[in-house]
């Protein structure tokens, strides 16, 4: 998807002494890549304490299979 947006120079410049990428493109994606991560978790996090396994739930034999 091609867009236009207006992004903070010296946040711009920042991220790019952080980081190891060169191009804005490349910048962006990875940037865009590591917010969408960081929220799956934090929905993870939310999930804590609400699900219960039964005594028979073998988590070892799942793997095998």
């Amino acid at each position: 998807m091609r867009t236009n947006v207006v992004i903070d120079d010296r946040l711009m410049e920042e991220a790019f002494r952080l980081s190891r990428y060169k191009t804005k493109k490349d910048l962006i994606r990875a940037a865009l890549f590591e917010f969408v991560q960081n929220r799956k978790k934090m929905n993870l996090k939310k999930l804590r304490g609400k699900i219960e396994f039964t005594e028979e739930y073998d988590y070892k034999a799942m793997r095998k299979s």
